[in-house]
């Protein structure tokens, strides 16, 4: 006997989002503020990392992007759990000389903060779930997409169909909803793993993030809050490593891979243990042909994904959703389709020169310091101990750290959509 078909359902919205990670349940918190309504799809439950313990794994938020969040409803959810980054130290190997950049020297309020992503979905899905303009529809895959003149139609493997003006696929590196647009990526690998863990320490970080340049490349000592009661005592670590090293490193046992850590952490901190989980992940760099397609646009990882040098990654996500939710709220109010093409070619101008500017510049900046020729190295300690004496050149790095310099949108700027 044939097996009865599901009765099928239709779920109608403006906008569907592919991906309900950090990016795209952003995206999504934007767009239903501005009264847009948004259907979110993602083949993990949200809720399965809710209750999750501490996992090892932070984000760095600089100010600009902290405004979006705020701007969205989603920063004030965070209650106390995000650290200020207030001093950022940036020294190479064993040499002397160091860069060192005060927030104080740019304003009173810090460069950014570092949340524990735990912490980040759940304020994320406490957003959402505050926003009627917001349907979620996980866990659910799509079978099928269709974008044409007149819209997108979804088809979920459970037979429900999506009905939506536009599509935007915040759907991670490997993006199936790029691939089947056809969307082409240009990508390579550096040949190095990211090592990511988190430790206690004796000693209070004072809210200083630490770029230490080592030959396999960048170690970065990020500050958390950890414990509300005596903050200031957990820091989380991304490690760079060549390929064929790090699978040796990440078998060793507990007392093997505390010692590997910390003849590269030191001891400025005092007596320190590894916390939670420690992860690794290959590091390249890719970014798509185009953003935009009919009827879709490409945010965060799915659109361009980079180095974890300099911490900007969901950052240049955010600045995507910031960019991306100001063109759809324009178009709203001036009564425009929200797939048209003119809209989704202005946020594929606006975001094409600063994504290519900053894939460029961590793809610059680790392929200087990851390496062992003198000449090079000489030169880079003495350009170190040059812009720590050039205090309007620091100013420049500085506001470019909090993610101030270019066209903002009005998210950033701190204005409502």
């Amino acid at each position: 006997m044939a097996k009865a078909k599901r009765k099928s359902s239709v779920v109608e919205a403006e906008i569907l989002i592919v991906g309900g990670g950090l990016a795209g349940g952003a995206m999504a918190a934007a767009l239903a503020q501005a009264g847009i309504s948004v259907c979110v799809v993602d083949v993990l439950d949200p809720r399965e990392g809710l209750d999750a313990g501490f996992d090892g794994r932070a984000s760095a938020i600089a100010l600009a992007t902290q405004r979006v969040l705020h701007g969205i409803g989603v920063w004030p959810l965070l209650g106390n759990h995000p650290a200020p980054i207030e001093d950022i130290r940036v020294s190479e190997d064993d040499s002397l000389l160091f860069l060192h950049y005060d927030h104080r020297e740019v304003g009173t309020e810090p460069f950014g903060f570092m949340v524990e992503n735990r912490h980040m979905r759940q304020a994320l899905f406490s957003r959402l779930d505050q926003l009627e303009q917001v349907q979620q529809l996980a866990p659910a895959q799509i079978m099928r997409l269709e974008r044409g003149p007149s819209g997108a139609v979804a088809e979920l493997a459970d037979g429900r169909q999506i009905l939506a003006r536009l599509v935007i696929g915040a759907d991670g590196r490997g993006s199936r909803t790029r691939a089947d647009a056809g969307i082409d990526v240009t990508k390579w690998s550096y040949n190095q793993f990211g090592i990511v863990c988190s430790v206690e320490h004796e000693l209070s970080h004072d809210f200083t993030a630490h770029e230490h340049f080592l030959p396999a490349g960048p170690f970065a000592i990020l500050p958390l809050m950890g414990n509300p009661a005596q903050p200031g005592h957990w820091s989380s670590i991304v490690w760079t490593e060549r390929t064929d090293v790090t699978p040796a490193i990440m078998a060793l046992d507990d007392a093997g891979f505390h010692e590997e850590l910390m003849s590269r952490f030191g001891d400025f901190l005092g007596a320190t243990r590894v916390v939670g989980p420690r992860w690794s992940y290959p590091l390249g760099l890719q970014f798509s042909e185009t953003c935009i397609a009919e009827r879709l646009a490409l945010i965060g990882d799915a659109s361009h994904a980079m180095h974890p040098i300099a911490g900007q990654g969901l950052n240049m996500g955010l600045r995507d959703v910031a960019v991306l939710a100001e063109v759809m709220s324009d178009a709203r109010r001036l009564g425009l389709d929200l797939g048209d093409g003119v809209a989704l070619e202005r946020y594929q101008r606006w975001r094409r020169f600063d994504n290519t500017m900053m894939l460029a510049a961590t793809d610059v900046l680790n392929r200087l310091f990851s390496n062992r020729i003198e000449p090079l190295r000489l030169a880079r300690d003495l350009g170190l101990a040059a812009v720590n004496r050039m205090p309007p050149v620091k100013k420049i790095f500085m506001r470019q750290a909090m993610g101030l310099t270019g066209e903002l949108p009005r998210l950033m700027r701190g204005e409502a959509l």
